[in-house]
């Protein structure tokens, strides 16, 4: 029987290492090894640590990964992971990457699909090389999108994919059978860019539908959308798109009315009431503005 090395991180690799401990599989785990991001707000690094230690397995973080000598496990399979991992001749690695392969290679793929409003998304099993998320297929999961929809819920349901295919993977490792796969179609990859913060920034020239989409896929466990105004700079969690109106100087960013203390701010198309914002760094709400005349950018 192989012996399994997971590199976990985030809250998919919490939720698909209970998946393995629930179904009694986690006793084919040589060694867990977890990552923490201090880019999001919950990283799901200590939970982690509780469930290995809950259930006795063996855990390191990734900074100690090569100081212990790494693993002598066979296969070695990656979820959420985004440093490179070295590999020996006698090893393979699996990669439980965050989209329908070849679409959405690369970084915050889940992300950027749902800012795009992709109607379907999901999670690709396929085996790693040289260049990211170029490697064979081995099987997919998918679920539709029901718009609008919030990252963090997002993130609960395609936990569920990442179960799926863990499973299998597990299931046929576990009954000694070879993992087969198949070649990507390369005339139909696309790649998704690494985000920072500039990328949270809202461009109130878009249509409101897409700046919905945008406050919708960068909020928690993410930062959320950023606006800016008067040296100010507010974190936007929650919007709703409103009729638009004729304005005859339109100028997306700037406060048209308020309704019910809430600011309704004109977009390149459409309106978008603020529900609910942060001043940067700050818990409490930002509303109601203290003034009426707010342009923001």
């Amino acid at each position: 029987m192989k012996k399994i090395g997971l590199f976990l991180m985030s809250e998919k690799g919490y939720t698909t290492l209970k998946g393995i401990i629930d179904n009694n599989l986690h006793t084919l785990i040589d060694l867990i090894v977890y990552g923490e991001d201090k880019d999001i707000l919950n990283d799901y690094s200590k939970e982690i640590c509780r469930l290995c230690a809950t259930n006795n397995l063996r855990y390191i973080n990734r900074k100690s990964f090569t100081k212990y000598g790494g693993s002598d496990a066979n296969m070695l399979i990656a979820i959420s992971w985004r440093w490179l991992i070295d590999i020996n001749k006698n090893q393979k690695l699996i990669v439980l990457h965050d989209s329908l392969l070849p679409k959405y290679r690369g970084f915050a793929p889940l992300v950027n699909a749902l800012v795009n409003g992709e109607p379907e998304v999901g999670v690709t099993a396929l085996y790693a090389t040289s260049e990211y998320d170029r490697g064979d297929i081995i099987w997919q999961s998918k679920l539709k999108v029901n718009y609008p929809i919030k990252i963090a819920e997002a993130i609960q349901q395609i936990s569920k994919c990442y179960n799926e295919l863990l499973l299998y993977v597990l299931n046929n490792l576990k009954e000694g059978k070879e993992i087969s796969a198949t070649k990507q179609n390369e005339t139909e990859a696309s790649y998704s860019l690494w985000r920072d913060e500039e990328d949270y920034l809202i461009d109130w020239n878009l249509d409101s539908h897409q700046i919905r989409r945008i406050v919708d896929a960068v909020g928690f466990p993410y930062r959320g959308a950023l606006t800016r105004f008067d040296d100010k700079r507010l974190r936007i969690n929650d919007v709703e798109i409103l009729e638009d109106v004729v304005i005859e100087n339109r100028t997306p960013g700037k406060v048209i009315f308020y309704r019910n203390n809430k600011p309704v701010v004109v977009c390149g198309r459409g309106l978008i009431q603020i529900n609910q914002a942060n001043f940067d760094g700050l818990s409490e709400t930002a509303l109601p503005l203290k003034k009426f005349r707010i342009r923001f950018s």
